[in-house]
C-alpha cells in the first residue's frame, strides 16, 4: 500500500513537472527572433512573390502564430480552443511541420518508434556490460583484471561516438559484412514480422547499439567499481568476513546492493543522454530517428517540430526518472514512501 501510494504521487508529481517542462519548452524556441513561416515571409517579399505571401500569411493565422505567445502556447498544449477547437498536444494533435510540409504526427511516427528501438537496445546494452565488469572490477581490484577493465573503460569514455561509428561503418561492412543505414533490409520494409524481418532487424542494431552504449557503458562500469570499493572498504564487509561469510554471498548480500543505488537511478537520465549523444552516430549511420530531424528542426526554427521533439525527450527522461524511484524503492528499504519510513 505504501509503494502505491508513493508511485501515485511519483506519477502526479512528473504530470505537472512535464507542464512545466512544455512551458520552459515552448518559451526557449520562441525565444529567438523570427520563425520559420516570419523568414519566409520576409524572403518572398524580397523577390516579390505575392502568392506564396499569401500562403505564408494563411498558416500564421490557421496555427495561431499571430496570436499573443501565451494564446501561442495554450493552444499548442490544448488548453485552449484554437482555429480548430481543442487540437494541441493533449488531444494528440502535435501541429504541423512548415520544412517538411506535413504533420508532425506524420513525420515523427517511424523515427519514434527507431529511436526508442535502437536506444533501448542501446540501454541493455550498458547494463550487460557495466554490471558485470564493474563488480569484477571491484572484486579483483588492483589485479590485471581491474587494470584492464579500466583501460577498456577510459578508452570507450575517451573515443568520440562519431569516430566509434566511421570505424565500424567501414571495418564492420568490409569484414563482417555488418548493414549499416536503417533499421532492416528494404526488402522488409512494409511487411509483417517474420523470422527473416526480425533477424534482419536485430543484425542493423549491433553496431548502433554498440556505437551508442560504448560510452555510457565505460563510465556506469567506472561508477559501479568507486562505489562497490567504497562499500567494500567498510567496517561492516570486514565483520562479516570475519564470521566466516563466504565472498560471494557477502559481496551480493551488502555491498553490491548499496553500490547498485546510483546504478538505478541512471536510469532516469540515460535514455534522453543516450538520444541526445546519438544524433551525430545517426546522421554518419543513417538512421532515422529523431536525432536528425531535430538538428534540421532547430536549424530552420520550425517550431512545432522541434517542441514536440523536445517535449519527447522530456517524456522520456521523466518516465525514466519515474521507473528509477520506484527500482530504488523497492531495492533500499530506506526509501521513504510518502514521508514514512517502509
Amino acid at each position: 500500500m505504501a509503494l502505491l501510494r508513493f508511485a501515485v504521487f511519483r506519477f502526479l508529481t512528473m504530470l505537472a513537472t512535464l507542464v512545466v517542462v512544455s512551458v520552459l519548452v515552448f518559451l526557449i524556441i520562441t525565444l529567438p527572433p523570427g520563425d520559420y513561416l516570419s523568414n519566409q515571409i520576409n524572403e518572398l517579399r524580397a523577390t516579390g512573390q505575392s502568392a506564396g505571401i499569401a500562403k505564408a500569411e494563411f498558416l500564421r493565422a490557421e496555427y495561431s502564430l499571430d496570436q499573443p505567445l501565451y494564446k501561442q502556447y495554450l493552444i499548442w498544449a490544448g488548453f485552449m480552443p484554437g482555429p480548430h477547437g481543442f487540437a494541441g498536444l493533449l488531444q494528440g494533435e502535435f501541429g504541423w511541420s512548415f520544412e517538411f510540409d506535413k504533420p508532425v504526427a506524420d513525420l515523427v511516427g517511424g523515427a519514434l518508434w527507431m529511436t526508442i528501438l535502437v536506444n533501448l537496445a542501446a540501454v541493455l546494452f550498458i547494463y550487460a556490460v557495466a554490471l558485470p565488469l564493474g563488480i569484477l572490477a571491484a572484486a579483483k581490484s588492483k589485479t590485471w583484471i581491474d587494470y584492464t577493465s579500466a583501460f577498456v573503460g577510459y578508452l570507450g569514455l575517451a573515443t568520440p561516438n562519431f569516430l566509434l561509428a566511421l570505424i565500424l561503418f567501414y571495418y564492420g561492412n568490409r569484414y563482417l559484412n555488418l548493414p549499416i543505414g536503417g533499421l532492416m533490409d528494404p526488402q522488409y520494409e512494409g511487411q509483417p514480422m517474420s523470422f527473416g524481418k526480425m533477424k534482419s532487424v536485430l543484425i542493423h542494431l549491433i553496431i548502433p547499439t554498440f556505437v551508442i552504449g560504448t560510452s555510457g557503458a565505460a563510465a556506469m562500469m567506472q561508477r559501479l567499481r568507486a562505489n562497490l570499493l567504497d562499500e567494500l572498504g567498510k567496517p561492516y564487509v570486514e565483520t562479516a568476513r570475519a564470521k566466516g561469510m563466504s565472498e560471494p554471498r557477502m559481496l551480493t548480500k551488502y555491498p553490491l546492493r548499496v553500490a547498485f543505488n546510483p546504478f538505478v537511478a541512471d536510469i532516469g537520465t540515460l535514455l534522453p543522454s543516450l538520444i541526445s549523444g546519438s544524433v551525430l552516430v545517426s546522421v554518419v549511420l543513417g538512421l532515422q530517428t529523431i536525432g536528425p530531424l531535430l538538428l534540421t528542426a532547430l536549424k530552420s526554427q520550425d517550431l512545432f517540430l522541434s517542441a514536440f521533439v523536445l517535449m519527447f525527450v522530456a517524456l522520456l527522461t521523466l518516465i525514466g526518472t519515474l521507473v528509477s524511484d520506484l527500482l530504488l524503492a523497492l531495492l533500499d528499504p530506506r526509501i521513504r514512501f510518502g514521508g514514512r519510513e517502509r
